[in-house]
């Protein structure tokens, strides 16, 4: 069982950035993916991001360009860095891990952005962005 932590959550207004935090404890070692999945009120949740322990990335194109996903496997952080931001990003943002399913994505195997191929989540931190 891996425990995930999010922060780096807030207000922004468009155009500002935020960085977002997954700290990961117990054994994350053995997941091969992690993503950053989002959820606004009202809507079904998102994968965002995704990330291969190889660092192959994948994004959802409503993010691409703005969005970068990374991990620093010293502390066995995850990261979100999201730049000009938009009022559609306002959303409770999770990280999640687990095995994973690496799917063909236009001719790139990456990890998958659907929520059922992740079997550990963090309690999600908010994002309000304002116009």
């Amino acid at each position: 069982q891996v425990q995930l932590t999010e922060s780096g959550g807030g207000s922004v207004q468009a155009g500002g950035s935020l960085r977002l935090s997954c700290a990961a404890s117990g054994k994350s070692g053995s997941n091969r993916c992690m993503a950053w999945f989002r959820q606004a009120p009202g809507k079904e949740r998102e994968g965002v991001a995704s990330l291969m322990y190889t660092g192959i990335t994948d994004y959802a194109d409503s993010v691409k360009g703005r969005f970068t996903i990374f991990r620093d496997g010293a502390t066995d952080t995850l990261y979100l860095r999201m730049n000009s931001l938009i009022p559609e990003d306002a959303a409770v943002y999770y990280c999640a891990t687990g095995s994973g399913q690496i799917r063909l994505i236009q001719g790139k195997w990456v990890c998958s952005r659907m929520d059922y191929d992740y079997s550990d989540w963090g309690q999600g931190t908010q994002v309000t962005v304002s116009s």
